[in-house]
């Protein structure tokens, strides 16, 4: 495949400097900015972060800065998600759609105070929507793009490591919850979360001069733990169901068919752009849903949307797949029709390589 051609329009990140020193083999372009997506290999990085610890460069989880009189109306007018109960301290996952009730983004929502968010986001443009939201309704709120670069530290050495460089503290932050914890003079915020299932944390490094220090400071402290650089890793995330952006969702899907029903509020979200449409969805079930497939046979790369067939019937496409050494198959995600996403459920993927047999599973490997 061609190389990504460096320009000012894909961006560099504050980490970009230690990210080519620990000998990264590719990239992707995501918001705009160059993410890491294999060092040694997908399957040498898939067992390194289950059974060590990684740092990733994940920089381009942009963050959107909501703040003002207005933040908290604005806020919920993005997302079916009733964030009446959310406290400063909190991390909240927030499925946001648009007036059809489409998902834009599936960002983690980062309440700093009262009137403050962050919202970090995934591969979209949300910047723009949220700013013609409050400009629109003319609310009483700054939104922009602040200079807030997300460090993630993962693996099951996670605490070990982050505890040497912040304190011991650091080891009693629950899960989605924040605090601020000083580096170098800066209070940084770090919670417990991230894009794996294998456990840790994502730094907030605000102020592009703080990332190459942090990065290395944090590799000289886990020598011995055996920190690598890393990244998202393909294999586990499909393993783990952790459903990307833009991959395997798009705006032409609602957050039900997503299988995120369980963070829409539709009842109470009172205020929410796509509620109404929502509602219906809520009342009547999605037609189509995403399911964990395996898939048999020697796969090529999964780079396109594979139909899945029941006979000479489109049911549904496989969006993600990878080959998984720990369960011996092919694992997939993929969104089925209802008539077809039972447990056990055989169905025929047609790949650029051929057919191969498929199976539904009522639940993701790990």
């Amino acid at each position: 495949m061609a190389v990504i051609a460096p320009s000012r329009r894909v961006r560099r990140t504050p980490f970009s400097d230690g990210v080519a020193a620990a000998g990264v083999k590719g990239y992707t372009v995501y918001n705009h900015m160059l993410l890491p997506t294999v060092f040694r290999s997908v399957e040498e990085d898939y067992r390194h972060l289950k059974e060590a610890v990684q740092v990733w460069d994940v920089a381009v989880e942009r963050q959107v800065e909501v703040r003002g009189p207005d933040a908290g109306r604005l806020m919920q007018m993005l997302t079916p998600r009733d964030l009446r109960g959310m406290l400063p301290g909190q991390c909240y996952y927030v499925p946001m759609v648009d007036e059809t009730g489409g998902m834009l983004n599936d960002p983690v929502a980062v309440k700093l105070a009262e009137d403050r968010y962050w919202i970090s986001i995934a591969d979209s443009d949300l910047l723009m929507w949220v700013k013609g939201i409050a400009y629109g309704f003319r609310l009483d709120v700054l939104v922009d793009e602040p200079d807030v670069s997300p460090l993630a530290i993962q693996g099951p050495k996670a605490d070990d490591l982050m505890a040497r460089v912040f304190g011991d503290a650091v080891r009693d932050l629950r899960f989605f919850r924040f605090g601020w914890f000083d580096f170098d003079g800066t209070q940084l915020v770090i919670a417990r979360s991230g894009y794996s299932k294998q456990g840790g944390f994502e730094i907030y490094v605000e102020g592009g001069h703080l990332g190459m220090p942090l990065w290395n400071a944090l590799f000289e402290a886990g020598k011995d733990l055996d920190v690598y650089a890393g990244c998202p890793n393909l294999i586990e995330r499909i393993e783990g169901g952790l459903l990307s952006y833009g991959n395997d969702m798009t705006r032409s899907n609602t957050p039900h068919e997503c299988g995120l029903g369980r963070f829409c509020s539709t009842q109470t979200a009172i205020g929410c752009v796509g509620r109404d449409a929502l509602l219906r969805v809520s009342q009547e079930g999605p037609v189509r849903q995403i399911r964990a497939i395996s898939i048999t046979g020697d796969l090529p790369t999964c780079d396109r949307a594979w139909p899945l067939m029941a006979g000479k019937t489109k049911v549904g496409q496989v969006t993600s797949c990878a080959r998984s050494p720990d369960f011996g198959t092919n694992v997939a995600i993929g969104m089925v029709r209802m008539t077809h996403w039972d447990a056990g459920t055989a169905l025929k993927v047609e790949t650029q390589d051929g057919t191969f047999d498929a199976e539904v599973h009522e639940e993701f490997w790990i």
